[in-house]
């Protein structure tokens, strides 16, 4: 096995993977799922309890492609950009310049959140502080470039989406001010391979 897919040969690692994706976030969803299933199974029947598993089985089916695709574009870009240059973008000295530049690479990202999201934490992991993150977040959901032509113009028509983009213009940059003025500790985790640590980001 080639040296860059070692770590897939650790039982560390291994037992990592799992316990995150394992945990008890998924383990108390998963109960709440159960037991909304056995409510449908005895208030409404055998036909809609499988009516309903069906629908969900179609939807996982239809998402996990996009998230699959999503979180390998985000691993790409995490290990292809330079650090230091995204830290000097949007990292705690960029100012106002780095809230400008954070939304509007969240004006510009595509697709649904599985995208945004892993793209997000890729800039958290790459130096961006927390009022760039929340501007960037902010942008994708409010000024999407794709949410404009998808669903304001077609349902709402033009002059509706261009009032509600320039309504919405500013508040991903107030967002960031705001997330910049409290006083909390955000931490992320790094899961670098080479290093395997679990440092404490403080922005």
């Amino acid at each position: 096995m080639p040296a860059p897919l070692a770590f897939l040969k650790d039982p560390v690692w291994r037992r990592e993977v799992l316990s995150d994706a394992f945990g008890k976030g998924f383990w108390g969803f998963f109960a709440a799922a159960a037991a909304l299933g056995v409510v449908c199974w005895l208030v409404r029947g055998q036909e809609a309890f499988m009516a309903a598993l069906w629908q969900d089985l179609v939807l996982l089916a239809g998402l996990m492609p996009r998230v699959i695709v999503a979180l390998s574009i985000a691993s790409l870009v995490f290990y292809m950009l330079p650090r230091d240059r995204i830290s000097g973008l949007v990292g705690q000295e960029s100012g106002f310049r780095g809230l400008l530049v954070a939304t509007a690479a969240g004006t510009v990202t595509p697709g649904g959140p599985s995208s945004a999201y892993a793209l997000l934490a890729v800039l958290g992991a790459a130096g961006a502080d927390r009022g760039a993150m929340v501007a960037y977040i902010t942008a994708w959901a409010l000024l999407g470039v794709q949410r404009i032509l998808v669903w304001d113009v077609p349902f709402m028509g033009a002059e509706f989406a261009i009032l509600r983009l320039f309504v919405s213009l500013p508040l991903p940059v107030i967002a960031g001010l705001i997330a910049r003025r409290l006083p909390l500790t955000l931490r992320l985790r790094d899961d670098d391979t080479a290093e395997r640590d679990r440092p404490e980001v403080r922005t």
